[in-house]
């Protein structure tokens, strides 16, 4: 039978905006990989998801009304099992056949075929291809038990029929299923599949929709009913109207993904418009504002070429009436107690200096294990004084405590209180004025970072100090009562936490090393050693999946990673000399000779020397091997000591010829327990000399 297109929507009530895209991309791969999997439609088929506050559907191109017969070969038993000495069917084969729908008629047409190291018993036959009612509503239901549902609701079956109930994100009230033109008859949720859905609530030009055709789905929700079904282009649409809406300004809409998304799934057709609110309320910090008329209103705050907050903003409304005004004032006088509150929590709170609150920080509980804020505060300041002596000497120490002392006081602050997600920034602007330099402020407010992947790093050397300790104090006190991440599960994103101290090490080249940051952190938590290494493994396992995700190979990585190099400053000179030497045409012959003497000295028995005794040499190869090592060695030493890598790493490139010859010409596990011992101290000093900067043995094949 020829392939039509196909339309699925299921029309319910108001879905979750922050659920809604991947509601609708879930519904629609699900229920397209479901027809693919049955044979009603191609794999690579074109599929286009629709997905609005009221709707989730999904049009499939080139669906059949039913697949292909499928040929199907079952295997039923051993030869000698089914058929007895004469050729005749057995009970237990007669008995199988009965299970498949066939008689002893069928005895004859049996395949033989070898099955291991037996001959079996085979019926093969033809499984007639699934209708596209059975395969869709296989698929539907399918799609419907995999959707990434937030919460269930529970509501009255809407058949009307007994006193069932149905449980799904929001009640249902529309199914649509047209293969072409014509409806298919599933039902699912109580609902009967027809070609009727509603438009608009108070837009739509027709009411309700019925839908003439699957490919005319989406022209026919834009036209009759007022809706723009697709999630992309709805989207893309309100991006064109902030533009649109905002250039005769000169101004710039806020750029805010997660916020365009939900805006997005909170209309059906979008209608930008522009709004004002007093220019006094910008005495307030612009972030405290962005914040609340983006959390609170939706809103998206226009921006002035420098960056700077203007008292304009973009409302996205579901509806477009003639006269905008009443729509445009009822959002202004909602935003104006928002945005009181705002200026009313910032005045308060700067009438009580913020070195006042810390004694507070005793009552907040930070963990039942680790104790309150306050003593959290004790001991970051310890780690942050500490990390500043080491890096910059008393100076940078004193600013680091006293940035460390005041980076929490902001909890305590009303602003914070109402929106937690300005936990420093506030702290920031409570520092600044009480007249505390930028140093100790911007340090309050970047100790929190690199919050995110891509996020920047702290700004100043006091913030540095602080950012770490933070980090650290929390990884190793988190660690050190056993909360650590498990699958999937990262409750107190102590991964965030590692990459955040990975990052700030590398990027800002800090001398520090990274065992003693931890042994160091761990100490003035009151910490054993061991949860310092517990933290060490788990940081350098989030630092090989962070380089991968970089694009250097998982040789690269694993050749570095593997020595713990504890300068992570080092470790992007260390891979790129490790790329540089991988290149050489020496390099597998000496990654695999490295890998041979790893294997040898691992299998040694007893000590194993540091260096060999030339007069104990016999050999021509391993007096060669041993001159060779020496010089080559001095040379990537050198090399090595000034922070070249890739020169370190080349210079060991002569050494190929004669570790080839040595292992060509000499036995290491000679019979003479001395000359034996002399050989294994050659080739630890060998190994030793090649594996400074990285693991060689790592980049064999």
């Amino acid at each position: 039978m020829s392939a039509q297109n196909l339309l699925v929507e299921l029309f319910v009530e108001e879905l979750p905006p922050k659920a809604l895209k991947k509601l609708g991309e879930s519904f629609a791969a699900a229920l397209a990989e479901s027809l693919v999997a049955q044979g009603l439609a191609e794999l690579g088929a074109a599929v286009t998801s629709f997905a609005s506050p009221r709707r989730l559907g999904v049009h499939v191109a080139g669906v059949l009304a039913c697949a292909a017969d499928k040929p199907v070969s079952t295997k039923l038993m051993p030869v000698s099992v089914g058929l007895d000495a004469d050729g005749n069917a057995t009970p237990a084969l007669l008995k199988r056949l009965a299970t498949l729908g066939a008689d002893a008629s069928a005895v004859g047409q049996l395949r033989r075929a070898p099955d291991g190291k037996n001959e079996a018993l085979f019926h093969d036959s033809i499984a007639p291809g699934t209708t596209l009612r059975e395969g869709l509503q296989r698929a539907l239901d399918v799609a419907l038990e995999k959707l990434p549902i937030p919460k269930v609701m529970t509501y009255p079956d809407p058949s009307g029929e007994g006193w069932e109930t149905v449980h799904f994100v929001r009640p249902a009230h529309g199914l649509i299923a047209l293969h072409g033109a014509d409806v298919v008859p599933i039902s699912v949720l109580g609902l009967e599949a027809g070609r009727m859905t509603q438009g608009h609530r108070f837009e739509a030009r027709v009411d309700p929709v019925a839908i003439t055709n699957a490919d005319c789905y989406a022209l026919q929700m834009a036209d009759e009913g007022a809706v723009i079904a697709s999630f992309a282009e709805r989207r893309a649409e309100i991006v064109r109207q902030l533009q649109a809406a905002a250039a005769p300004l000169g101004l710039k809409p806020i750029e805010d993904d997660a916020l365009l998304d939900e805006v997005t799934a909170l209309v059906e057709r979008p209608n930008v418009l522009v709004g004002k609110f007093e220019e006094g309320f910008l005495e307030v910090p612009q972030e405290c504002l962005i914040l609340t008329m983006k959390a609170n209103q939706k809103y998206f705050p226009l921006l002035d070429a420098a960056g700077k907050l203007t008292n304009q903003f973009l409302i996205v409304s579901n509806i477009a009436p003639d006269d905008t005004s009443s729509v445009i004032g009822g959002n202004e006088r909602v935003v104006r107690p928002r945005l009181a509150d705002a200026k009313f929590f910032f005045d308060q709170d700067r009438k009580k200096a913020l070195d006042s609150r810390v004694l507070g920080l005793a009552k907040v509980v930070y963990h039942n294990k680790l104790g309150t804020q306050g003593e959290r505060v004790t001991r970051v300041q310890a780690v942050a004084r500490a990390i500043g002596q080491r890096i910059g000497g008393d100076a940078l120490a004193l600013k680091a405590d006293q940035a460390a002392l005041l980076a929490k006081a902001d909890l305590l602050t009303d602003m914070v209180g109402e929106f937690p997600e300005l936990q420093g920034i506030m702290g920031r602007y409570y520092a600044q004025h009480d007249g505390l330099s930028d140093d100790i402020a911007f340090a309050i407010e970047d100790h929190y970072k690199p919050r995110f992947a891509g996020d920047e790093l702290p700004r100043n050397d006091v913030g540095v100090c602080v950012a770490l300790a933070d980090k650290l104090e929390t990884l190793v006190g988190l660690f050190g009562i056993g909360e650590k991440p498990t699958g999937d599960k990262d409750p107190f994103a102590l991964r965030r936490h590692a990459l955040g101290v990975i990052r700030i090490l590398i990027e800002r080249d800090l001398p520090s090393e990274i065992d003693n940051l931890l042994v160091l952190a761990a100490t003035m938590c009151g910490l054993h050693e061991d949860v310092a290494d517990q933290v060490a493994t788990f940081m350098f396992d989030r630092l090989s999946g962070m380089l991968r995700e970089q694009g250097y190979s998982a040789q690269e990585v694993d050749a570095v990673v593997a020595l713990k190099p504890q300068r992570l400053g080092d470790i992007p000179k260390r891979l790129a000399a490790v790329r540089a030497f991988a290149d050489l045409p020496e390099a597998p012959a000496l990654a695999a000779a490295n890998k041979r003497v790893g294997n040898i000295l691992k299998k040694a028995e007893g000590e194993v020397g540091d260096e060999p005794d030339l007069v104990r040499c016999v050999e021509d190869a391993e007096k060669d091997l041993v001159a060779k090592v020496a010089a080559i060695g001095r040379d990537a030493d050198k090399a090595f000591a000034v922070g070249d890598y890739t020169a370190s790493l080349q210079a060991l490139a002569a050494l190929k010829d004669p570790v080839d010859a040595f292992f060509d010409s000499v036995m290491v596990n000679t019979d003479d327990p001395a000359l034996k011992a002399n050989r294994l101290a050659l080739l630890n000093q060998l190994h030793r000399t090649m594996n400074r900067v990285a693991d060689l043995s790592r980049l064999a094949a």
